[in-house]
């Protein structure tokens, strides 16, 4: 089908046939309504886009079905807000809707049901799915290209919309009837591969029903689903396990001057815990110092500490005073199963000739629940940051609508 313009004799052509009631040149800003196969000319609109960013006559495979583009109208709202509507009709009479706002895309179809929305009611529910209202306005047509089917009026046309995210329904009202549209956001690399076009309007802003990057019910589920498993892994690991003495001794200070104590071996089994070594020294007015060495007798690797054991008293200024402590503990942290001995050198302060001996014990703990709850802390910790990012992406959503659920 070809119809040729009588302002500016360029032509318009479609493969698709049907009968034409409405014609909008796709070279100039001509509009005509078409009877008894001659054009008439209604008016020139003032509008005039960039680009129509999909041309009339271009076509697409949706669902498996060849659609072709045979119309275009750039609706307004609020004297300030465009957007484009494309007609595309499939060889077999099928039509669907692909609307573009912002960059944003959304793919309609007309459904059979019908709402009262006289009283701009906030939910609205279709087929089981609660939807909340949007916008409920006046549209008034900017420009038209290409080819339909019935007469289009210059009057402006009422438009309810009602989302649930990546669905709207809309509902046009016209002369006292309303039609139902059905729709679903459908991504940029989509509109590109049905139509095999490499450049689309970068996007802007939020679009009307674009979903957010993660479903928030199924993120909890999943991280809920995370936590359980964090939990039994720790559980099925540790169970009935305790606390493991692997060394208790007391080593004298003249008899390790400048030589290391070896202790026997030991075996560790079970997940990763912290071993816990304490020292104690009667050291007064003086100090000792422990250097220990945890050696993996497999690999042969060493993890190596220092404490310092300090205590001093006094009195001064008519009180008494106190610092420090007798005793001192510090940790291996994490420490794997397997097969282990401790290296230890004790020392102590020369002049202190009444401290003799230094106590040492080493404990494997029972695993800690430190690292059960770290991962809770970080799942929760995400997901906080995922919520407050979905709320953002709402408000902005949101913004433009005089029906937002959310407060400034």
């Amino acid at each position: 089908m070809e119809l040729t313009c009588p302002k500016c004799n360029q032509n318009t052509a479609i493969e698709s046939s049907f009968e034409v009631k409405s014609f909008g040149c796709s070279h100039c800003n001509s509009f005509f309504t078409y009877n008894n196969s001659k054009l008439k000319f209604e008016k020139a609109y003032d509008y005039s886009p960039k680009d129509t960013i999909l041309k009339i006559g271009t076509k697409g495979i949706i669902d498996g079905e060849t659609y072709e583009i045979v119309g275009l109208i750039i609706k307004k709202a609020h004297a300030i807000y465009y957007w484009r509507e494309y007609t595309l009709m499939s060889k077999s009479g099928k039509v669907k809707y692909l609307s573009e706002t912002d960059g944003h895309w959304i793919l309609l179809e007309e459904v059979p049901e019908s709402y009262d929305v006289s009283r701009k009611y906030k939910k609205l529910t279709h087929k089981e799915i609660s939807y909340n209202l949007y916008e409920y306005t006046d549209t008034f047509i900017a420009r038209i290209y290409g080819f339909y089917e019935f007469e289009i009026s210059g009057r402006p046309v009422k438009m309810v919309e009602y989302i649930n995210p990546p669905f709207i329904i809309s509902i046009e009202e016209f002369d006292n009837d309303d039609t139902t549209y059905l729709g679903k956001h459908i991504s940029s690399s989509e509109v590109k591969k049905i139509f095999n076009v490499s450049q689309l309007p970068s996007k802007s802003g939020v679009g009307l029903v674009q979903p957010f990057l993660f479903n928030i019910f199924n993120t909890l589920l999943v991280f809920i689903s995370f936590a359980i498993l964090i939990l039994a892994t720790y559980i099925f690991f540790n169970m009935g396990r305790t606390e493991k003495n692997v060394l208790y001794t007391s080593l004298n200070f003249d008899e390790y001057k400048n030589k290391e104590f070896i202790s026997s071996s030991f075996d560790l089994k079970g997940s990763p815990a912290p071993l816990v070594v304490s020292a104690s020294s009667d050291v007064n007015n003086s100090w000792a110092n422990a250097q220990v060495s945890l050696v993996n007798e497999a690999t042969n690797e060493e993890e190596y500490a220092q404490k310092d054991i300090e205590y001093y008293s006094g009195y001064t200024d008519g009180e008494s005073w106190t610092e420090g402590s007798t005793s001192t503990t510090f940790n291996f942290c994490g420490v794997a199963q397997g097969k282990y001995h401790l290296v230890i050198i004790p020392s102590k302060q020369d002049t202190d000739t009444s401290n003799q001996t230094m106590n040492i014990k080493a404990v494997w703990n029972e695993s800690s629940v430190w690292n059960f709850m770290l991962s809770l802390v970080f799942l929760g910790g995400i997901f906080a940051i995922i919520f407050f990012l979905k709320k953002n992406f709402e408000q902005r959503r949101w913004e433009n609508s005089d029906f937002t659920p959310y407060t400034e």
